[in-house]
Order: C-alpha cells, then structure tokens, then sequence
C-alpha cells in the first residue's frame, strides 16, 4: 500500500510542493533568477507527473488530490508574494484567492447538505484559468529576472485575461454545483417516491 501511495508521479508532486519554501525564500531573498528557474522546473515537472502517471497507469487517489493542491500552493503563495510586493494588481490576487476559497467552502457545504462528494472534472474556462494565472506570474518573474525583457502590452492583456477567466470559472463551478445540489434533491424524491406503497398494497397491508 505505501509503495502504491509513494509511486513515481506521487513523489515528483510532493517534490514540486517541497519547492514552494524555497520558492518564497529566494523571491523574499530578492534572487528573482533563481526563483523564476525553481517556478518554470515545478511547471514541468507539472506536466511530467501527469504524463508518468498516464503512462504507468498508476494514478492514486492521493494523486488526484495532492496534484491540483500542488498547483494552488504554488499559485497562491506567488500571487500573495507578488500583490503584497507590487509587482502584480491586489485586485487580481482578491479574485483568484476568492474563487479557490468559494470552490472549496461550496464543495464542503455540498457535502454536508446531501452526504455525498462532487465529482468535478476541470473545464476548458478553468484550464484556461490555471494557464493565464501560470502565465501572469511567469510574465512577472522574467520582468524582474530582467527588466529590459519587459513587455507592458502583452503584461497588461494577460492581467485582464487572468481576471476574466478567474471569475468565469468561478461562477461556472458556483453554477455546476447548484445544478448538482437540485440532480441530487431530484434523485432523493424519485427514491422517496418509489419506496413508498400504492394505495391498494397499503389498504390490502392495513386490512390484513
């Protein structure tokens, strides 16, 4: 069982929330050149989990929930860095931490309403969401790397994008799960119904 927990892809994602510490240190540390490295090797080592993962076939439900807990850590300790930092609008760092707090408190009134985990695949607005975030703090690293490789236009549209989809996404899952909530309140009527008796076996029943 621990070796089917600790496998290869489990290990790179634990590896990849291991380097959020130094992530922050060597940004706090003013090393933007080393921190910009530490931020693009956890991007691919993103994508090489997931591969290694598919190819093994040794996905794990400890996977599937340290993954995407990887990429928020990682997202959101850069983005609060950043905001506090200036170097990218508070704003924006207020709609993407609000969005994952509304996610996950929605998923867990959910769950305590009706007794039963949401299944939720990642849409295209929220891939797109989660690339526009990488992208944003990607943009801001290299500025700070280098200055002279500074793009003001290509900063600025990635920031309303960011925004965009931020919010799109987050009333896409609001909306996913409401409908859900009612699929599960129509599924527990629909059972109601058919457990109770008709009329005829309940007088037949109370006759006997």
């Amino acid at each position: 069982m621990r070796s089917a927990l600790l496998n290869g892809p489990n290990l790179i994602t634990l590896l990849r929330i291991g380097a959020i510490p130094l992530f922050l240190i060597l940004l706090t540390a003013g090393k933007y050149t080393e921190a910009l490295l530490v931020f693009v090797l956890a991007g691919v080592t993103d994508s090489l989990d997931g591969a290694l993962a598919r190819l093994t076939n040794s996905r794990t439900t400890l996977g599937a929930y340290i993954d995407p807990l990887a990429d928020k850590l990682l997202l959101v300790s850069s983005f609060l860095f950043l905001a506090v930092a200036g170097f990218i609008p508070r704003w924006l760092t207020i709609v993407i931490i609000s969005r994952d707090v509304l996610i996950l408190v929605g998923f867990a009134v959910l769950f305590v309403m009706t007794g039963h985990a949401m299944t939720v695949k990642p849409t295209l607005v929220g891939k797109a969401c989660t690339f526009f975030q990488l992208l944003t703090v990607t943009l801001t690293l290299v500025s700070l790397h280098n200055p002279s490789w500074t793009f003001p236009l290509l900063w600025r549209v990635t920031i309303i994008l960011t925004g965009g989809a931020t919010v799109v996404s987050g009333w896409q899952y609001l909306s996913r799960g409401l409908l859900w909530l009612s699929q599960q309140g129509d599924k527990q009527s629909a059972s109601g119904d058919n457990n109770q008796p008709n009329s005829d076996e309940a007088r037949q029943r109370y006759s006997a």
